[in-house]
């Protein structure tokens, strides 16, 4: 592995930082994904304690692709978030870089879930607005690291 490959720190044996903040944020949103699929496989309902409307998205049209959760989906991704993240922290930059890519493409599509809970359904699910704001931190982390980088 050469220098291009190693993500920055202080020391040479440190493990990064941000990469481990975002793999942890990561492991949540996974966490949350993987409720919501076992939620809609099981066919029991979710509790919606802060707004009201869970069942109405998570039962929507759009709740599914191709018989697919989209829960099942936002497993995946997170997943992938969370191992990319896990690699860079120790020390792969291209993993970091993959890592960015993904955090992008996750907040590309949260932002049209959001749009259709808003203005299409009508109503909003908290679970997926926990997803909402974990896929924001990650691009969030993702974008300081490059600010950090550029100073």
């Amino acid at each position: 592995m050469n220098n291009s490959e190693i993500v920055e720190s202080e020391t040479n044996n440190a493990v990064a930082k941000l990469p481990l903040l975002a793999a942890a944020v990561a492991l949540i949103g996974l966490i949350d994904s993987i409720y919501l699929t076992i939620k809609h496989y099981t066919g029991e309902k979710v509790p919606c304690s802060i707004v009201e409307g869970c069942e109405q998205v998570l039962t929507s049209s759009y709740a599914e692709v191709a018989g697919f959760p989209l829960a099942a989906f936002g497993a995946i991704a997170y997943f992938i978030a969370f191992s990319l993240a896990i690699l860079a922290a120790f020390g792969n930059r291209l993993m970091w870089t993959l890592f960015t890519i993904q955090a992008v493409l996750m907040t590309i599509f949260t932002i049209w879930l959001f749009y259709l809970q808003a203005y299409v359904i009508g109503t909003f699910c908290q679970f997926c607005l926990l997803s909402a704001a974990t896929t924001v931190t990650l691009f969030f982390i993702a974008f300081v690291s490059k600010l950090r980088r550029f100073k």
